[in-house]
């Protein structure tokens, strides 16, 4: 199990270092035992929040609902839970760099 996803009792937490501003959302590969994502979306008006979660969705099939962001609403360090039917196998085949 990679030290940026944990299972909780709830479902499967995501420890994240995002990046803002960036060309192209994508996994750019671990940070300080965090997985680090860019961000197409600037940092204001919680416009990259909103970003990684819908992208979050897309990548993981999972619907936005499922997907909440539990801390590090203003920093770059975010911590987000995923519930439903997704295995943690499911998140780091669709997540990997």
């Amino acid at each position: 199990m990679p030290i940026w996803l944990k299972q909780t009792p709830t479902g499967i937490a995501l420890h994240l270092h995002c990046q803002p501003g960036a060309k192209l959302t994508k996994v750019v590969g671990l940070h300080d035992g965090c997985l680090k994502i860019s961000l197409q979306a600037p940092a204001l008006e919680n416009k990259a929040n909103e970003m990684l979660l819908a992208w979050l969705s897309k990548q993981l099939r999972v619907p936005q609902k499922q997907i909440q962001l539990l801390q590090g609403q203003n920093s770059h360090i975010k911590l987000v839970e995923i519930w439903g039917s997704i295995t943690p196998e499911q998140i780091i085949e669709a997540l990997s760099p």
